[in-house]
This record gives structure tokens, sequence and C-alpha cells, in this order.
């Protein structure tokens, strides 16, 4: 079995949970795009962790965890994380861990010019892109410039320093261009000394092994980072990540672009969120939008910066269970409401004086004013349910209501942050 777990909107709907929880029934879980722009958090009985490079899968002893080619990789990040997670009593060795040696090495200056640039946005227009400021954006760029480090050059140096002073001349171009200090190559030769130098050893062909996974009949997993309407291509453009959210692009971005994929399980929470800038046609304002914020606990978990909260929006949602192919949905955070006596969903959107059920251009966004009906809430607490059966009917209903306006099945529904606390609905 080759599953994807990815998001159907703008990010932060819960992944990382369903992918530990799920990860239970799975040989190998691999991290298939992004970097440390995104946080994944997972509450099981050994803690509460905040995985922003690591597969999810690495909380539990017997999965193999790949950090797949189409990730860019802060190797200064990825030690910490690795340390954190020793601290707490996780084991991570070369047998559990492999990181691909195709994978991109996010540099200081990558964040340097990320920072750079997100504050002349603010000065210059007002309207900055909502960046995490961790690089993302730039080392992708570099990417496709072909002038970004790789994995795999920490095992040859002396051909990866050769190329970098040809790398930190041409970066100076644009660093200084800002008025900042030009960077130091002798800097950079010590950071991927002191960072790179303890990863050596997890570096490897991952595309061989995942490759080699499948034919064993083993099931592999692909976690993806971000939401469909953050993708590069898909997404709301320009307030959006550098990467393919996609789940088609979770082979290609594994290492094993011969694979196929045989499900797609696309995660939502049952109402929105959405960390930065850009259009949400969804938005709540005000008591509304603090009431909602506070008792979903919506704070970014790589940033720590306020979520902008919402009602449900079936718009945005049945257009990324298209894009995302999903063939059943996971419903997270359905505890959030519940107390609730009336929850509102965003069915249509109203544009130009006219009604649409389809998610427009981006540029049409800021025009589109919601449509909002209204449905009775459960008004009890469902944070002790694990059957169907012990849902409030009220519950029930919205859950097919939600299943009928975005065409998708619900299979999962989480009802509290434990990894236990979830209702399989068939």
């Amino acid at each position: 079995m080759l599953c994807s777990i990815c998001g159907i909107n703008w990010g932060d709907e819960g992944k990382g949970r369903m992918v530990d929880m799920l990860s239970s029934e799975y040989d190998v879980v691999v991290r298939y795009q992004g970097g440390n722009n995104a946080g994944h958090t997972v509450i099981n009985e050994k803690g509460r962790f905040i995985l922003n490079l690591l597969p999810s899968g690495i909380l539990r002893g017997d999965v193999v965890n790949v950090m797949g080619p189409g990730m860019v990789i802060d190797i200064k990040h990825l030690c910490g994380e690795i340390q954190r997670l020793r601290d707490a009593g996780i084991e991570i060795s070369p047998e559990n861990l492999k990181i691909s040696d195709k994978a991109v090495i996010v540099m200081p200056y990558s964040i340097t010019q990320d920072v750079l640039e997100e504050e002349r946005l603010s000065k210059a227009t007002g309207k900055p892109y909502g960046s995490t400021r961790r690089g993302i954006s730039p080392i992708y760029a570099d990417k496709y410039m072909k002038k970004a480090l790789r994995m795999g050059e920490l095992k040859r140096p002396e051909f990866m320093y050769a190329r970098l002073k040809d790398i930190v001349e041409w970066k100076n171009l644009f660093v200084t261009a800002y008025g900042a200090e030009a960077v130091r190559y002798e800097d950079m030769v010590e950071y991927l000394k002191e960072y790179g130098e303890p990863l050596k050893e997890y570096v490897t062909d991952v595309g061989l092994y995942i490759d080699g996974a499948a034919k064993a009949g083993k099931n592999v997993l692909f976690e993806a980072q971000l939401g469909a309407l953050r993708d590069i291509d898909y997404g709301i453009v320009p307030y959006t990540s550098a990467s393919s959210t996609i789940a088609a692009y979770a082979p290609i971005g594994a290492g094993v672009p011969n694979l196929k994929l045989d499900k797609s399980i696309g995660i939502m929470k049952a109402y929105s969120t959405c960390v930065g800038e850009g259009p949400f046609t969804a938005e709540y304002f005000g008591e509304k939008a603090d009431r909602l914020r506070e008792i979903g606990g919506e704070y970014g978990a790589a940033t720590g910066r306020p979520r902008r909260v919402g009602p449900f929006d079936a718009v945005a949602s049945k257009y990324g269970v298209r894009c995302q192919g999903a063939d059943e949905i996971a419903l997270t955070k359905l505890d959030v409401l519940d107390g609730y006596e009336r929850i509102e969903i965003v069915d249509k959107y109203i544009l130009g004086g006219a009604e649409t059920d389809e998610f427009p251009f981006t540029d049409a966004l800021d025009e589109c004013r919601p449509h909002i009906i209204e449905v009775p809430g459960w008004n009890a607490d469902i944070t002790g349910c694990r059957e169907k059966k012990d849902l409030p009917k009220a519950a029930l209903d919205y859950i097919a209501l939600i299943e009928n306006l975005c065409d998708c099945k619900v299979r999962y529904v989480s009802v509290g942050a434990e990894r236990d606390a979830c209702v399989k609905m068939y």
C-alpha cells in the first residue's frame, strides 16, 4: 500500500496527528517536500512534540522515516530537532532515519535573503507574502537555478566547497543589493562542517530504499507539509509555499517517480484556519474570531503566529479535494465546535453579484464574499466518543453535509489531540 496524507486547505489541518495515528499500519513514512516552515504537532503517550522537518512516524520505534529529495533541509534546525527528541527518549539512528542525498540544504544566506525581501515588501508595498522567514522560497529558487548544495555533497567536501565559493559570490549580488553585509565564504564552510558532519551517516539514496521496500510488499505512507491552497502551482499564488504540496507529487518528491499511489487521504479541519497573508474568504473577525481561535488553540506550530480563523469553507475544500485526488477525508478538531448551538458553513462564494461553488483564480478571491448557511450544533462534549454511534445526531449531520458539499467521504473524525481520540466512520 502506497498512501499519501495531504492537506486540503491552507495547511495546519492536523496532518502530523493523523500520520502519527495511521503510521502503526505502515512500515515507512516519507516527507516529500517543504522544509521547516511548518510544524506538525503530535501528542501521544510519549508527550507533546512539534516536528518541523522529521517525518511524524519518527515517534514509532518500528517505523523507518525518510526525508525525500523534494525537501529543503535546514541542517542546523534538523540537528536541534533530533537532539530534542533524543532528550525526550526517542531513539534516532540511521536504521530509522534516512535522508536523501538529493535533498537541498537551506543555507544561512537563504534565510537572510528571505527576511530582507519580506522587509522590503512590507516597506515598499505594505503587502508582504507572509513568509515564515526560514529561507524556503530563496532556496527553492536556488535549486531551480542549479545553485543549491545537496545533502550528498556533505560526503564530498572538496567538491562542495568549490561549488560553494562560486555560489557565495553569486549570492552576494543579491544580499548586498539590499544594503546588507556580504556573506563570508569562510563562515559558510564552518557552518557546513558544524551542522553537516553529524548528519552524514543518515544520508543515502532513499529512492533505492523505498523502491526496494515497495517491491518487498512494505506499506509506505507519504507525508505532505502545508495544504493544496499553499501549492506553488495550484494555491493562492503568491501567498503560497515554494514547493508542490500535491499528493500526485509524493512519489517524485520521495525519490520514487516510478511508483504510483494507491490512496490519497485528505486532511481538513471542521472549520477553517489560515496562517499568513493572502485572501481568506471565510475569515471571522472580532469576537467570533477570538472565541474560535482560543477554543481551538489556533497558533502556528512553527511560528507561534495567531491563525486566522473562520467557518468551514466548502468552496475551498472541494477544490482542495480535487487537487489532492482525495479518496477519503480525515476531519480534525470536530470537538472544538462542541460548545456551539449554531454552526456556520460557507457553502458558496458571491462573486460579481452571482453565487458560485467553484474556487476562482487568486486575483478574484479579494472580490469574493462568503455565502453562509447555519446548521444546528450538538452543544455536547464529544471528546470521549470512539465509535460512530457515540456521536450526537447533529454532529453526524454536520459531517454528512461536509461530505455532500465536498463530494468525498469522511472516514476519520478526530475528537481530541491524543492518538486514540478518533472515530472511524466506516
